[in-house]
């Protein structure tokens, strides 16, 4: 039996790898070691193994900087793969061994995160005891990004996202209303038609709310057009480069929206599930709800495709609507 020289040259470790993808990332040892929990002495010594290991020079030291080599550009990324395919694996095995154990990072949009968190906290500490849930408030972006590299296991936000690798678990439909000062000729009123947008101030999130996009996208199918306060900025949603509706003001929050609204600087439009949270804080506020079919967005949990997971979130998911039953909203059913 012959035996090549590639089965019996030395494996590396995953320390090595792990204190090399370090250095790789961050380009200094002092932070490189501090990012793993190694003493820079230790991680020295691991990429100076591993590169004994290999047979190549990964790293270009001088006295300022540390630099990649050809070779360490290359094989970086490599080392990258390895450990985290190593950390699926681990996943996997934690999520076989005790589901709804551990950590599960969930990450949440700003126009969810106040209203549905109390009864996600409440479901998870009644039903999930032993999991530790760990919620990250992010933009939609964001939270898209953190999902494909690992750094979020779970979201809950509007879709339809269309992002490969993703999978979306739809919650609910919920519409929405618009709420307008005390004096406005719309306030409290029922049976709104869309097209009476066209001769509103909306007041708007700002730039990077998947919330506003959906705002835009009721405007412009109501027609709204150029009338209306001042000017037509253009906003970068999911689908592209977008033309807005006229907006005078924008708010980083809805509370700050709602408001200017208070306030007589225009009017906004909010989901369902945020009124009640909302418009309770001024008695200066109306609430009017649109005729039959009322513009609406859906609300979803997304995983990644192929998640280890992902038969502990699809039972989360049924969980989930049947807490959200009593919220003015509409269950779907499971899907996925």
């Amino acid at each position: 039996m012959t035996v090549s020289n590639t089965s019996k040259r030395r494996q590396p470790s995953l320390a090595q790898l792990r204190a090399f993808s370090a250095v790789a990332e961050h380009l200094h040892f002092r932070d490189a070691a501090a990012a793993i929990g190694m003493s820079q002495p230790a991680l020295s010594g691991a990429v100076a193994a591993l590169e004994d290991t290999l047979g190549v020079t990964l790293l270009e030291r001088t006295t300022r900087k540390v630099l990649l080599s050809p070779a360490g550009e290359r094989l970086a990324v490599r080392a990258k793969a390895v450990l985290e395919e190593v950390g699926a694996l681990m996943a996997e095995a934690e999520a076989v061994r005790a589901p709804f154990t551990g950590a599960l990072r969930l990450g949440v949009i700003p126009t969810v995160a106040p209203y549905l968190l109390p009864t996600v906290l409440r479901l998870v500490h009644d039903r999930y005891p032993d999991l530790d849930l760990q919620v990250h408030e992010e933009q939609t972006a964001n939270l898209l990004e953190g999902l494909t590299s690992g750094r979020l296991d779970l979201l809950l936000l509007a879709v339809p996202l269309g992002v490969p690798g993703v999978v979306e678990l739809p919650l609910f439909d919920e519409d929405f209303v618009l709420v307008t000062p005390l004096d406005h000729p719309l306030g409290g009123r029922s049976g709104i038609p869309r097209e009476a947008l066209r001769e509103l101030n909306l007041l708007l999130l700002d730039e990077g709310h998947c919330l506003r996009d959906q705002a835009l996208d009721i405007c412009r199918e109501a027609g709204l057009g150029s009338k209306g306060a001042g000017r037509s900025p253009s906003v970068e949603g999911g689908g592209g480069r977008r033309e807005g509706a006229p907006v005078t003001t924008t708010a980083a929050g809805l509370s700050t929206l709602v408001q200017l609204v208070a306030g007589g600087l225009g009017v906004t439009l909010l989901p369902r599930t945020a009124v009640r949270v909302e418009t309770t804080r001024s008695e200066q506020l109306l609430t009017g709800y649109f005729t039959e079919p009322a513009p609406t967005r859906r609300i979803a949990l997304a995983m990644r495709t192929g998640a280890a997971r992902r038969a502990e979130y699809q039972e989360l998911a049924a969980a989930l609507r049947e807490a959200l039953r009593p919220l003015p909203v509409r269950v779907l059913g499971g899907s996925a």
